[in-house]
């Protein structure tokens, strides 16, 4: 086994930071060591096989992306990210760990779907990796299934309030998968947006000729979303079942979720880095078909309402307790398909490469702190999906997943710079970044450093998670 030792970096864990150096033994951290790299009266520097320097740069744990979605099917294509292109795209931004969503699409069987995603990751993953598991249009067997699936340490599930006859549950469905949920433990996750409403405003919209991207937006508001997730706490207060809120972009979800948690409700959400930094006016809103670029759900929202500034403050306050990125990327072709409606746009943005810096970014700011960075990109994520001491902290017995990021590096994002998905264009083109990810290790290994990709194909695990460590 590689021994590796990074030495003269500050250490930093969401419960403080701290100069320290990092022994790593094979796939597992084996100690943190005050500075100067002596144990028992030897130097380590000069007895491990490796040393990286860490000097004047944070280390810290690698990141946890816990919503993304490689090669999903979706309005008749598929997510152009492979799990390989995926997550070697994840580990050049820092993460090191992914969940990903095993999608049922109604009429399917949850565990034959389950076995076919496996089968696209397995062996082609350069980092970790988990599945939720999307149930839709929710009937007995897929209630069996839930038990089966945490059995097999699949301890969470999606469903939508929108998408019908694709994706959708009605909220008798939703109440019967909640109802499992309070009794196995494992955790419901609620794509929360008012279908019908938006169903409706669509046909509208491409009625009256309103068909550019700006207008999926539009016909997404914010109040279909407050009202959503309005239905999906009480739906999880009435069955005592934990809630999970995904890709929350208005401030009135956030204020409903807000209000659940101070009412004792085990009421979570999460937010993405679109929905803190990209507009409907400025992104969804640009000249002829450029706006597809930035077409997801939940939309974009505008920036006069001051959702991005209430997205920032909900993360400070803990009102909202992590950062995904919902990645599910598509090409200009493949947007294409929705030129002339708006509804035939493939709804989704690539950011797997980026979160970690954009994160980051926030702390230059002055919007979070170091620690709550480290928290919203690691810890929260390993605990709330079961994976916390193994994943997301930097302590004797975990795993050697860890980062070096250079507080005095830039990072450049665009195409042709920063960006190894597999996209024809940046949703992030011209951010710039104060702070580089200069070194990756995954189980020990490095798998990024100097500007090069050391990883390969395979390398990655599957993650048997546990039940939320929130929740027991």
């Amino acid at each position: 086994m590689t021994t590796t030792l990074i030495t003269g970096g500050t250490v930093v864990n969401s419960t403080g930071r701290v100069l320290a150096d990092v022994l790593i033994d094979g796939e597992q951290i084996a100690a943190i060591l005050p500075p100067g790299s002596v144990l028992l009266g030897t130097d380590l520097s000069a007895s491990v096989d490796q040393v990286i320097d860490a000097t004047g740069k944070y280390v810290i744990p690698g990141g946890i992306d816990a919503h993304t979605h490689m090669e999903m099917p979706f309005g008749g294509t598929f997510a152009s990210d492979t799990f390989e292109t995926g997550t070697t795209a994840a580990a050049w931004g820092g993460t090191t760990t992914i969940v990903d969503f095993a999608v049922q699409y109604a009429g399917e069987d949850p565990l034959t779907q389950y076995e076919a995603w496996h089968a696209k990751a397995a062996g082609k993953c350069a980092i970790d990796y988990g599945f939720h598991q999307i149930l839709s249009d929710v009937q007995p067997a897929s209630l069996q299934a839930m038990d089966e699936l945490v059995a097999e340490g699949v301890t969470s599930f999606k469903l939508f309030m929108a998408y019908k006859n694709v994706l959708l549950s009605e909220d008798g469905q939703i109440l019967t998968a909640m109802q499992k949920a309070a009794d196995n433990g494992a955790l419901i996750m609620m794509h929360a947006e008012n279908g019908s409403w938006i169903d409706t405003v669509v046909q509208q919209l491409v009625a009256d000729g309103k068909t550019d991207p700006l207008y999926h937006g539009i016909s997404r508001p914010w109040q279909a979303e407050e009202e959503a997730t309005h239905r999906a706490i009480m739906l999880a207060d009435y069955t005592k079942a934990p809630l999970y809120v995904v890709h929350v972009s208005a401030k009135q979800a956030v204020a409903q979720i807000a209000a659940a948690r101070d009412n004792g409700q085990n009421v979570f959400g999460e937010t993405c880095p679109q929905y803190l930094y990209l507009t409907l006016e400025d992104q969804l809103g640009a000249p002829g078909f450029e706006g597809a670029k930035w077409v997801c759900s939940t939309p974009l929202r505008s920036k006069a309402e001051g959702h991005q500034d209430h997205m920032w403050q909900a993360l400070r306050t803990n009102d909202l307790q992590l950062v995904s990125t919902d990645h599910c990327p598509f090409c200009m072709n493949q947007k294409q398909m929705g030129l002339g409606d708006f509804s035939k746009i493939p709804n989704g943005i690539g950011s797997v490469e980026h979160r970690v810096d954009l994160l980051y970014q926030g702390v230059v700011t002055g919007q979070i702190s170091l620690e709550r960075w480290v928290e919203l990109i690691a810890v929260t994520p390993a605990r709330m999906f079961g994976m916390y001491g193994t994943k997301g902290v930097l302590a004797p017995g975990a795993d050697a997943d860890v980062v070096v990021y250079d507080p005095n590096g830039h990072t450049s994002i665009g195409l042709g710079k920063t960006h190894h998905m597999n996209m024809d264009y940046s949703a992030w083109e011209g951010f710039e970044i104060d702070g580089h990810v200069d070194t990756v290790l995954s189980r020990g290994s490095v798998v990024v450093d100097g500007g090069q990709f050391l990883g390969r194909a395979g390398h990655g695990r599957f993650v048997k998670r546990d039940l939320s460590q929130y929740l027991v």
